[in-house]
């Protein structure tokens, strides 16, 4: 593999590790006090077999359908590790630090080695060795959604597993505990609870409340039409539904569940059924049809349409950042979400481009984290590294030795 790239500045680093020093001093200092005079033995943010980091430790794994090889790119170093054969794979997924290369007989857990821990008032960044953990069983349709405690299978049928997050961090799959009945989507873990829609007969979807165990404890009034897609922000759950999305949030143990609808009728090729974000924005992106992306501003409770060229991916950091979106000519194209103006387009970069729902080859996508984006070219066996906020330059270009046709960056 070869990297073509322009030196990224120290400053940033330095100051996150002076950031990140000071915010966790504080709660050391706290938690090292007269009543706890043996925390200090162990440092605040420690993690055994994990090295911490003052800066984000970014790694892209990527595979390819054609012959099953799989790669994980470091971002911070630039070398390329090979790692477990996998033929079959069809869509791969992450949740921050496991990848989940989904196949058609079962689903090959890799443990990327990089993660973040948000501890609110700050963050500790990780990086360890990367590790396959497993196979989970499920075939085609099986959902993956993690957090920091569980990690849900949910299967094509509806039923769904838990495992324990903690099991998979060390390196096994452990024993699931199966949740009763079955579900109308993906099971999603939120707020040390799970949130499942549940549905009778032909009747919309309902939202359901339970705890880790599976048992039914909030039921908060809703109906979501024909569900697809689903995402977490720090604003709570969303649910695509056929009229919106439906916003689940916790407050202080109490759950609710709002609406965001579109305002208009939508035609079903049009809505929102898969998003895309930068994880923690609370701005979600999807394609709306062919020739256009919605953004759904969560924080506002609103829904912007914005014209585009013929759309294969998309994806934002959020407010303030531009809309990205890869179009059918091989360039990544940048648009302000508020106006709907092109602000930035960069040249061809990719010159085989499958269209999003051909359904032929995984389509392109973009990854976006705090200061790049990343989109894969599988045609010409690389990755591009964009600087989005310096008029979508091209920072990095990773040479690989295989087709990235699927892709996902953890460490965030």
């Amino acid at each position: 593999m070869s990297v073509r790239s322009r030196t990224r500045p120290l400053v940033p680093a330095l100051l996150s590790a002076a950031l990140l020093t000071a915010g966790c001093a504080g709660q050391e200092d706290a938690e090292s006090g007269p009543e706890n005079p043996s925390s200090s033995a162990t440092p605040h943010g420690y993690v055994e077999g994990a090295t911490e980091a003052a800066e984000q430790q970014s790694r892209l794994l990527l595979g390819d359908p054609g012959t099953g090889d799989t790669r994980v790119l470091d971002l911070i170093t630039g070398k390329i590790h090979d790692t477990a054969r996998r033929a079959g794979v069809t869509e791969l997924t992450t949740d921050g630090r496991f990848g989940y290369f989904h196949g058609a007989d079962g689903t090959l857990v890799l443990d990327s080695g990089a993660w973040m821990v948000d501890h609110g008032d700050h963050v500790h960044y990780y990086r360890a060795k990367i590790q396959e953990v497993g196979e989970l069983p499920g075939g085609p349709g099986t959902s993956i959604r993690s957090d920091a405690g569980a990690t849900v299978v949910t299967a094509a049928d509806g039923t769904a597993d838990v495992h324990s997050h903690a099991d998979l961090e060390k390196g096994t799959l452990g024993t699931p505990a199966r949740l009763p009945g079955t579900y109308a989507g993906p099971v999603v873990p939120y707020a040390e609870h799970l949130i499942a829609l549940t549905r009778d007969g032909d009747a919309p979807a309902k939202v359901a409340v339970l705890d880790r165990s599976g048992k039914r404890v909030a039921a908060p009034e809703s109906e979501c039409e024909d569900p697809q897609g689903d995402a977490v922000t720090r604003r709570g759950v969303v649910l695509g539904c056929a009229d919106g999305a439906l916003l689940v949030r916790e407050d202080d143990g109490t759950f609710t569940a709002e609406k965001i609808t579109y305002g208009e009728g939508v035609p079903k090729k049009e809505r929102a059924a898969r998003f895309r974000h930068r994880p923690d924005s609370s701005t979600l992106t999807a394609a709306a049809g062919g020739n256009a992306v919605w953004v759904l501003d969560v924080t506002k409770r609103a829904w912007t349409r914005v014209e585009t060229g013929p759309v294969v991916a998309a994806n934002t950091a959020g407010e303030g950042s531009p809309l990205l979106v890869l179009e059918t000519d091989g360039a990544l194209h940048g648009y302000d979400m508020s106006t709907g103006e092109e602000t930035a387009v960069t040249e061809p970069l990719l010159t085989d481009v499958p269209e999003a729902a051909s359904g032929e080859a995984p389509a392109p996508v973009i990854e976006v984290d705090r200061s790049r984006a990343y989109l894969n070219d599988p045609a010409g066996r690389r990755v591009y590294e964009i600087d989005y906020n310096d008029a979508l330059r091209v920072a990095r270009t990773f040479d690989l030795d295989v087709r990235p046709s699927l892709m996902a960056e953890t460490g965030r």
